[in-house]
């Protein structure tokens, strides 16, 4: 197993650090109070970073998944409302359409996508269906060359600024997992109404999204009933993606307590000469290293869409200890670490969203549980287990 960057991804990593130094990080206290990052995303878009899940023949990267979430990854370090904002052009929402929709509105999306001319919000989540999808109210009806949406979404990232909305919605009234598929909206249909109704604590505000009688054309219907399964297993991409900038968060938060270490004196030392914050320091890089193993094999196994399971525990794992490695960020900084000027304060609170969103820790953890109790050979064991 090699485990050493290409000299591709180095180049892009190289490109992306140096907009990350020069304009992400050093405006990341412009964000926290709801704007959205337009500033930011037209320097991602300048070195073509938005269109990595963009296929090449559309003006993208076509990158692959371990690609882009190496690329979110370094803008994470930078600042969290960024990397949220560049997830939603990087993410599922573009794949779904990069894969499944009909060659027209590829033509019209896709380029504009990659071009950052067109924000993309993804329309799951409901008032009442977080996670339980297969419960999910919003309807759309096929009326011939018409298709009509009914419903409400809930906690919708980007909606105010998005061109175009991907809508999980139940097709033809049919009840349960069978009959759930996806549709295209686009901004300013009528009776689309949108509320930006809830600002979070990493800085971004999430928006209430009412279908009320929204048309759209039968051909923006990109799956029907019965593609539960289908979707999912794209969204195991927001899986990877989700915990990438979760890494990228433990690791600026990281390299600040260092530096606050090194600067830091008390009782005549600096403070990283003190065995105790040494610890602090070894057990935050011990974690960030376990999760990137981890994530990176979930990343790499996507073939076109990750492994679910190795998608599911790269989750599960660099969500719970990004919160751990971000908090001791703010302890080694003290009573500083607790103000918005020190990005380990700001990575806090962005952190804080990771086991939330794209599937909680713990749905996560009962398909994990359930995947081992159905599948796993004891015969082979757990090497023949999760892609190996």
């Amino acid at each position: 197993m090699d485990f050493t960057l290409s000299e591709d991804q180095r180049q892009i990593l190289e490109t992306v650090a140096r907009v990350r130094k020069s304009v992400i990080a050093p405006n990341a206290m412009r964000w926290l109070d709801g704007a959205f990052p337009h500033d930011n995303m037209a320097a991602l878009a300048e070195i073509g970073v938005l269109g990595m899940a963009v296929p090449e023949e559309y003006g993208g990267m076509g990158a692959n998944v371990l690609d882009t979430v190496l690329v979110l990854e370094e803008i994470a370090k930078g600042c969290y409302v960024t990397a949220m904002a560049a997830l939603g052009e990087v993410g599922v929402q573009t794949r779904i359409i990069s894969t499944f929709a009909p060659e027209n509105l590829k033509r019209k999306w896709l380029p504009a996508i990659a071009k950052g001319e067109c924000i993309l919000a993804i329309c799951m989540t409901e008032p009442d269906a977080g996670t339980d999808l297969a419960n999910m109210r919003t309807n759309a009806e096929i009326s011939d060359d018409r298709v009509v949406i009914d419903g409400a979404k809930t906690l919708i990232s980007r909606a105010e600024e998005a061109q175009l909305f991907v809508v999980f919605t139940r097709v033809g009234g049919i009840a349960g997992r069978e009959g759930i598929g996806c549709a295209l909206v686009e901004q300013g249909a009528a009776g689309l109404e949108i509320n930006a109704a809830h600002h979070t604590m990493g800085g971004e505000y999430l928006s209430d999204v009412r279908f009320d009688g929204v048309e759209t054309p039968r051909d923006h219907l990109l799956l029907e009933g019965d593609s539960l399964r289908t979707l999912m297993h794209a969204f195991n991409t927001q899986r990877c993606l989700n915990p990438a900038i979760c890494l990228g968060l433990a690791e600026s938060s990281l390299e600040e307590s260092v530096k606050y270490m090194r600067e830091r004196r008390a009782f005549d030392r600096a403070i990283g000469d003190f065995q105790g914050m040494q610890w602090k320091a070894a057990d935050m890089y011990t974690k960030i290293e376990a999760g990137r193993g981890l994530l990176y094999r979930a990343a790499a196994s996507a073939d076109p869409f990750p492994d679910p399971t190795l998608a599911a525990m790269a989750k599960i794992f660099v969500n719970e200890t990004a919160i751990e490695v971000c908090s001791e960020g703010v302890q080694v900084h003290g009573g500083y670490g607790f103000t918005n000027e020190f990005a380990v304060a700001r990575n806090y609170r962005g952190v804080r969203y990771g086991s939330l969103g794209g599937g909680t820790t713990e749905t996560l953890r009962n398909l994990v549980g359930r995947r081992l109790m159905e599948r796993l050979d004891l015969d082979s064991g757990l090497l023949a287990f999760g892609g190996l």
